[in-house]
């Protein structure tokens, strides 16, 4: 993979629309791939469907990924792309609007890097999803790939 990228799975207009935002106001310049339901991101993910002609070896750096997505689940995602070796170590960002208990016991049980709730308040989210873009793309140590 030449440039690291992005995996937004991220049904709300909105919220894309403020998460590209606080990426573009923290200086993210990698690709962000905005897939809209969970169906679409795990045929992204293992190059099928639509996106057959891609390469599946050639995974995102991290994924930000909503539980309630339309066609497959946010946790249904998370279960298969863990249950891959293909996509096993993709670092995955559980980044939703749910504050409920078992929402963030299922998706550690799944086996997420992390879990964060989208912050109600303009400000708030712009900062907490460009931090979470500085860390994943310039802190963090991914998994080595397989050769």
């Amino acid at each position: 993979m030449n440039k690291k990228t992005i995996l937004l799975v991220e049904d709300n207009a909105n919220d894309e629309f403020l998460t590209l935002r606080a990426l573009k106001k923290y200086k993210v310049a990698n690709d962000v791939v905005v897939m809209r339901d969970g169906a679409e991101a795990l045929d992204y993910l293992f190059a099928t469907g639509s996106f057959a002609d891609r390469n599946a070896n050639d995974q995102p750096v991290v994924m930000l990924l909503d539980l309630k997505l339309p066609k497959v689940d946010g946790l249904e995602v998370l279960r298969r792309v863990r249950a891959d070796e293909r996509t096993r170590y993709v670092p995955v960002v559980i980044l939703t609007s749910s504050n409920e208990e078992k929402d963030v016991i299922n998706g550690y049980k799944l086996g997420t890097n992390s879990y964060v709730q989208k912050p109600v308040d303009f400000t708030a989210f712009v900062d907490a999803v460009g931090q979470l873009g500085l860390y994943w793309l310039m802190l963090n140590e991914p998994a080595p790939h397989k050769t």
